[in-house]
C-alpha cells in the first residue's frame, strides 16, 4: 500500500513562500454570496449595538443627576437623614461611571462590526483587494478585543471569589 492510499495521512498543502500575496479571484461565488448575505446583518448588529451604548450613557448620566436629587427623599427616612446627601451622590456617582463606562466599552465592537459589513459591502461593490483587507481588519480587530476583555473576565474570576470569601468570612464571625 501507498502513501498516497493512505486515508489516515494529513493532507499536504502546496508550499508557499512567506508573504506571498493570495491571488486575484480566490473568493467563490458561493463565499461572495454568503459575505453578500451577511453584510447587512452585521451592519444591522453594528447600528442596534450604537442605540445600546448610547442608551446606557444616557442611564449614566440620568444617574449622575437623578441620584444626588434622589437623596432629598432619603431625608425622610430614618436612620438615612444623616447620610442622605453622601448616599445618594456616591451611588449616583458610582452607578452612573459603570453605566457609562459599559456604554464605551459596548461601542467598540459595535464599531467593528458595523465597519466589517460596511467594508464587505465595499468590496462587493468594488471587488478591490483593499476593501477586503480593510473588513477583514475591523474582523479581527472584533474578535481581539472581545478576546481581551473575556481575559480581562476570566482574571477577575479569582479576585472576586477572594473577596467574597472574605466578606463571607467576616459576617459569620461578626
Amino acid at each position: 500500500m501507498s502513501d498516497s492510499d493512505n486515508p489516515y495521512e494529513s493532507p499536504q498543502a502546496p508550499a508557499a513562500p512567506d508573504g506571498s500575496a493570495a491571488p486575484s479571484g480566490i473568493l467563490t461565488e458561493t463565499m461572495l454570496r454568503f459575505l453578500k448575505d451577511a453584510s447587512p446583518w452585521l451592519r444591522f448588529l453594528g447600528i442596534l449595538g450604537f442605540i445600546s451604548s448610547g442608551s446606557l450613557a444616557l442611564v449614566g448620566i440620568a444617574f449622575f443627576a437623578l441620584f444626588p436629587l434622589m437623596s432629598g427623599l432619603l431625608e425622610s427616612v430614618p436612620g438615612f437623614d444623616e447620610i442622605s446627601d453622601v448616599f445618594g451622590v456616591l451611588l449616583g456617582g458610582v452607578y452612573g461611571v459603570y453605566f457609562i463606562g459599559f456604554a464605551a466599552f459596548s461601542f467598540v465592537p459595535a464599531f467593528f462590526t458595523y465597519n466589517f459589513g460596511k467594508k464587505i459591502s465595499d468590496y462587493l461593490r468594488s471587488n478591490s483587494e483593499k476593501d477586503l483587507e480593510l473588513a477583514l481588519r475591523n474582523n479581527k480587530s472584533l474578535w481581539k478585543f472581545k478576546g481581551i476583555l473575556y481575559l480581562i473576565g476570566i482574571a477577575f474570576i479569582p479576585v472576586i471569589s477572594i473577596i467574597t470569601i472574605i466578606i463571607a468570612a467576616v459576617a459569620a464571625l461578626a
